[in-house]
């Protein structure tokens, strides 16, 4: 062999040949990969000698998908689809072995093979809609003759995945291997059994595209399919079109929609949906990089955390930790705010085990692992304690003076500060390089995003050991600066305080929100605000009644815990719009001498979004942000930004950075210089650069 011989090797075990693929690390299908395979099923089908190919994978894992870094771009021949027809044309049966994960390209070439048999951990998937487009090497014709309409929409359109038994039951597999290790044993003993038998030649060659049991109606898959893609996926293309593909599975001939099938990914692989989520996609894999912190820099162990703080953020981060397998310690200043932090902590675990997302067993465990204290004595073993009190500077100096004093040495410290200068905070501890934000974001447990706040003095090792952290947590992470309300915060401000802005001259909280939400934004500004309670900071006594917040306060209208905010809400905590928020907007704008007018959807979504962008490039040019794409994987995984717009930055990029300049520069001809564009805002769009390119 030639093309591709250093990644697919050929030996032999008798009559059976074996072809391993050892691309590192997920075996991706190169241009190199693809050659070599399809140079090799010819090879091994042209030896008499040889009766049976059993194609299998070196390293962690099966082919796991595509090479992502070939999307949009020429394909080298040969192509995937040749490849799946040189496999599935073999003259000689082919039995995939599969181990770790089959996913995208790779389960379309274990479908194109002839058999299948996998370890019991062995994992299929076609996540490729995640990347805005569908599976284009006939996944959606062959899995629903494999598998079925209903498994197949579940793997192609909900991102499923089958694993181990669940994929012999649905037929993806014929056999499982009795472990990882015996894979190649197990493989070559099926393609021996198989031999044996004397099946008739189309049973030994048996291709997927020819079963036809499985491709029965089932309307029923098909509205489930389309009403998650609907709610889950709203916005995105490639749901419905994959869904229209496998539709096509049961109506067309085999050839017809393949033909369709791989029309479709070539016209969504170039859209804006699929460049803005590769975007994304390669964008959270770049925030993991620090420069200076190489994988040289050494990590400390963390293994025992203690929390600060049992209010709602403490013990979301204690469930975060506890989820994870970290025993945890939650000290608080009172019994009552212990018991009812346990008491939310234990309510939360029973409700997972009602709705089946873990066992009751699972739920003990965890909560065998959480301890609670009134001392923070009760921390001086944890290597890392996380503060989670109440939102002022002089609560969180005195609980690090703390915490200082009883901390071991090298244990880390992080406030989960959501605005306040870490700096200041880690001033108040004799060892500011162990002092950094870890700014989870609520609720903690089940948000993907975690800021980590890099302070003046934090040391490299307490950073690489924080990012780290975050992977052991589930968690994306993304290394930010000290500033207030650092990245994500920061520009929420600026939106926030711009819907404000656009309700007292003339439009209304449910007009603003609408607008957002049709953008993609999975709720507007002040449907968020209702949602985590507008009293966050507010007290009746120091009230001014200068804000709408502070008056809908002022009437019990705090948001949706009591069924009024700046909407109505019913027991199921629907919202509707309220007539005496329109009422108290009304009064304000008449106060303040603001002569209300008709204000434009067009209106509403640029001065929401591009005070934002202008934000993100000032953000950039202090160098709090590494990077503008890590200020969109802040937006996609904190705020619910549309991950088919890209993030923010990608967003603005995509829209052109000089019409966002100067649609900033009407709006401060008319409101102010807050609208003004910063420098290197103006300097990229006029040298056609791109703030997700810094």
């Amino acid at each position: 062999m030639t093309a591709g011989a250093d990644i697919v090797t050929l030996d032999h075990e008798g009559e059976i040949a074996i072809v391993t693929l050892d691309n590192p690390p997920v075996n991706a299908t190169s241009a190199a990969l693809r050659a070599g395979l399809v140079e090799a099923i010819g090879r091994v089908c042209a030896d008499e000698a040889v009766r049976a190919i059993v194609l299998i994978c070196a390293g962690r894992t099966f082919v796991a998908g595509a090479d992502v870094n070939e999307f949009g771009k020429p394909r080298a021949e040969p192509s995937l689809q040749d490849v799946m027809a040189a496999l599935e044309g073999a003259t000689t049966p082919i039995v995939a072995a599969v181990h770790g994960t089959a996913l995208g390209g790779g389960f379309e070439l274990a479908m194109a093979c002839h058999h299948r048999i996998a370890t019991p951990k062995a994992a299929f998937g076609l996540p490729e809609v995640s990347l805005g487009v569908i599976p284009g090497a006939g996944g959606t014709q062959r899995l629903p003759r494999l598998a079925g309409v209903a498994t197949a929409l579940g793997v192609i359109v909900e991102g499923k995945r089958l694993v181990g038994a669940a994929a012999l039951e649905a037929g993806v597999v014929d056999a499982l291997a009795a472990s990882e290790e015996s894979l190649r044993a197990d493989a070559i003993a099926f393609a021996r059994d198989l031999l044996a038998r004397n099946l008739p030649r189309e049973r030994l060659l048996r291709r997927v595209r020819d079963e036809t049991g499985k491709l029965a109606p089932d309307p029923a898959a098909f509205e489930a399919a389309r009403a998650y893609a609907a709610k889950r996926l709203r916005g995105q293309v490639a749901p419905v079109r994959a869904i229209a593909c496998v539709e096509a599975a049961l109506d067309r001939p085999f050839e017809e929609g393949l033909a369709l099938e791989r029309e479709t990914f070539r016209e969504l692989e170039t859209g804006p949906q699929s460049k803005a989520l590769r975007h994304a996609f390669f964008a959270e894999r770049e925030a993991a990089k620090i420069p200076g912190i190489g994988k040289d820099v050494p990590t400390r162990p963390i293994e025992r955390v203690g929390i600060v703080g049992a209010g709602t953020m403490g013990t979301g981060i204690a469930m975060a930790f506890l989820d994870a397998g970290f025993p945890v310690t939650i000290v608080e200043a009172k019994d009552e705010a212990l018991a009812r932090g346990r008491g939310m902590i234990e309510k939360t675990y029973a409700g997972a085990a009602d709705k089946g997302r873990i066992s009751r067993r699972e739920a003990e465990v965890r909560l065998g692992r959480l301890a609670t204290s009134l001392s923070y004595d009760d921390l001086a073993d944890a290597d890392l304690v996380v503060e989670a009190a109440f939102e002022t500077m002089e609560v969180k100096q005195a609980v690090f003076q703390a915490l200082d004093r009883v901390a071991k040495p090298g244990a880390l410290l992080a406030t989960n500060t959501s605005y306040l200068d870490v700096d200041e905070i880690a001033a108040a501890t004799a060892r500011p390089q162990d002092v950094l934000g870890l700014h989870f974001f609520s609720p903690a447990n089940i948000m993907k995003l975690l800021e980590v706040v890099r302070a003046e003095k934090t040391a490299p090792d307490a950073i690489a050991t924080a990012m780290a952290l975050a992977k052991r947590l589930r968690k994306i992470a993304v290394c930010v600066g000290v500033a207030h309300g650092f990245v994500g915060n920061r520009m929420l401000a600026r939106r926030q305080a711009e819907a404000t802005n656009l309700v007292l001259e003339g439009a209304m909280p449910w007009d603003v929100d609408r607008v957002l939400v049709a953008f993609g934004l999975p709720m507007g500004p002040f449907q968020m605000s209702d949602l985590a309670g507008l009293d966050l900071g507010w007290s009746r006594e120091t009230s001014k009644g200068e804000t709408l917040k502070e008056r809908l306060c002022e009437r019990d209208r705090r948001g949706q815990k009591t069924k009024a905010g700046f909407y109505d809400y019913d027991d199921a905590r629907k919202g509707s719009p309220s007539a005496v928020t329109e009422e108290i907007v009304l009064a304000m704008s008449a106060e303040k001498g603001i002569a209300r007018r008709a204000i434009s959807d067009e209106e509403i979504l640029e001065r929401c979004l591009y005070p934002m962008i202008a934000e993100g490039a000032r953000i950039l040019e202090e160098g709090k942000a590494i990077r503008g794409s890590d200020i969109d994987v802040v937006w996609i995984n904190g705020y619910g930004f549309p991950a088919w717009r890209g993030g923010p930055m990608f967003f603005a990029d995509e829209t052109g950075l000089a019409a966002i300049v100067d649609a900033l520069d009407r709006h401060a001809a008319t409101h102010g210089e807050a609208y003004g564009a910063p420098a290197l805002l103006r300097r990229l769009a006029a040298e056609g650069g791109r703030l997700s390119d810094i």
